[in-house]
């Protein structure tokens, strides 16, 4: 694993600014294991597809009870639904949909808000926080460590398996509530110093979720309501399960079997996010062009498009501090994917066409699902924009 730029994160300016927009060395191919769909048609081909017509296939494909993909091309929405499940009273793209993981986008947005704002660094050792006198040690985890899975944290604490076997299949998480998360973490002895190894944590980001509460004195959920969904106009956002009609229901694996909305327990900050199609689609134009978005949120917004490390083989994997990043031909791609016992999403963008993609499913992942894949070829085609267009979805006018 390697750190982009030691010290520049976060808050301070790249000595290359262009730098975030360009494919890092070695990454010019998607990674092996990443899918990368059918071959692209130019919008302007003779015969080729809609936008329309590709939405329209893409939730076919899914094969779930209820799919929607959403699409912002120059500002311009296109959404599609369907599913093979009678269709619900309230239209499927006004139902909230659990986006499990993709919270996180939310928390690494809120996070470099709070820092852009003067009221964090990002390099708080999260163990002061959680528990103020206690000294943080010679290698402490830092909340930048968190937010970027480089904490040396598993992907869950001890005791959770114990813990949500007897609701393993139903709502694992809720049987482990912020206090005890919070304790596991204050319990744990790292084996590897932080900051030198990448691995996906969803106890990390929960326990992130916990530090920024303890630091600003705000529970998580009103943190995230205040500094991000308000700001962007995110009505039909929330950290919690509403009343039944609004929220899509989950499936199990065949697509039948109902399963029960998801409590996130103490992991809020890492899955606990649901939202309608339009605010997930919203969320991603305001990453599109943070110029447009409010002032207070245009910095964090520019910062989680920076990427601040890179690992695998040639460090083809290139991660910001909410985002995985992949090059294409038109520019960067950033996305995240999320899942739930019984719900599936997708988020991802693209400054350089102008593009972005909500989907979300409500069947459980499966082997070879196609739902993720699919997602991930739409928002991967090749096409040109309009005459003019700079990828800011507004002519001439340069990067935001």
């Amino acid at each position: 694993m390697t750190a982009l730029w030691p010290g520049s994160w976060p808050g301070t300016r790249l000595d290359d600014p262009d730098a975030a927009e360009r494919p890092a060395r070695g990454t010019e191919r998607p990674a092996p294991d990443t899918p990368t769909g059918r071959p692209t048609q130019p919008a302007d081909r003779p015969g080729s597809p809609s936008y329309d017509d590709l939405l329209a296939d893409a939730v076919a494909a899914s094969d779930a009870p209820d799919v929607v993909f959403a699409l912002s091309r120059h500002g311009r929405r296109t959404l599609r639904t369907g599913g093979t499940a009678p269709a619900p009273p309230l239209p499927r793209e006004d139902l909230r949909y659990e986006i499990g993981s993709a919270t996180k986008t939310f928390t690494g947005l809120l996070l470099a808000g709070l820092i852009h704002a003067g009221e964090l660094t990002g390099g708080e050792p999260a163990t002061a926080l959680l528990d103020r006198g206690r000294p943080a040690g010679a290698n402490p985890v830092t909340l930048a460590h968190l937010i970027t899975h480089t904490s040396g944290l598993p992907a869950l604490p001890a005791g959770f398996f114990l813990r949500g076997l007897p609701a393993w299949h139903t709502n694992p998480y809720a049987r482990f509530p912020a206090d005890r998360v919070v304790d596991a973490f204050l319990r744990h002895r790292p084996r590897r110093r932080p900051g030198t190894r990448w691995r996906y944590s969803n106890y990390g980001v929960a326990v992130l979720g916990h530090a920024l509460a303890a630091a600003t004195g705000t529970p998580w959920e009103d943190l995230l309501t205040e500094r991000v969904l308000r700001p962007l106009g995110l009505t039909g956002t929330t950290p919690h399960p509403h009343a039944p009609g609004h929220d899509a229901p989950g499936h199990g694996k065949d697509g039948v079997a109902p399963v029960p909305a998801f409590e996130a327990g103490g992991f809020q900050a890492a899955g606990a996010v649901r939202a309608t199609p339009h605010d997930l689609l919203a969320f991603l134009e305001a990453h599109l062009d943070p110029a447009a978005a409010p002032p207070a949120l245009a910095p964090a917004l520019r910062a989680v498009r920076v990427p601040v490390l890179r690992r695998g083989l040639t460090h083809r994997h290139v991660h910001t501090v909410a985002w995985f990043r992949h090059p294409t031909d038109g520019g960067p791609m950033y996305f995240h994917s999320g899942a739930t016992l019984g719900q599936q999403a997708f988020l991802g963008f693209r400054p350089g066409t102008g593009t972005a993609l909500a989907a979300v499913c409500t069947r459980r992942f499966r082997a070879h699902d196609p739902f993720l894949a699919t997602a991930y070829a739409l928002l991967a085609e090749e096409r040109p924009g309009p005459p003019g267009a700079d990828g800011t979805g507004r002519a001439g006018t340069g990067q935001p």
